[in-house]
């Protein structure tokens, strides 16, 4: 079946805080690209495609907003990235939660540093 997410972007006011964020609730290294009214630093790749970037522009075309889009993110361990979420300032507005029915898996809302309204998933 193929994905049905095609590209992300997390719209950032402080591009570098943004950064800094991301990388360190996700253990992962964001690959940064100015262009001359657009920043982005792009996700790791996932089987051969980068799956999204924070992305900001010099005419506030990418505002953060907690009533856009909701993405989740995949973690390994929620309970660590919901602690460092709070250590980092942020707000949970749902609490790891059991995904319901047969479905496997936990998720969790959050306000992120930029103020979106951010989703985590894990299996455990």
């Amino acid at each position: 079946m193929k994905t049905l997410v095609a590209f992300f972007e997390i719209p950032a006011i402080d591009f570098d805080r943004a950064i800094k964020f991301y990388e360190n609730l996700l253990r992962v290294k964001l690959t940064r690209m100015d262009c001359e009214y657009e920043k982005m630093a792009f996700f790791p790749e996932e089987n051969g495609l980068c799956p999204g970037a924070i992305s900001w522009a010099a005419e506030n075309s990418f505002l953060p907003s907690e009533n856009g889009v909701l993405i989740s993110l995949n973690v390994d361990n929620m309970e660590k990235a919901v602690q460092f979420i709070k250590e980092d300032g942020c707000k949970i507005l749902i609490p790891k939660t059991k995904i319901e029915a047969d479905y496997r898996g936990y998720f969790a809302v959050f306000i992120d540093c930029e103020g979106n309204r951010v989703g985590l998933y894990s299996d455990k």
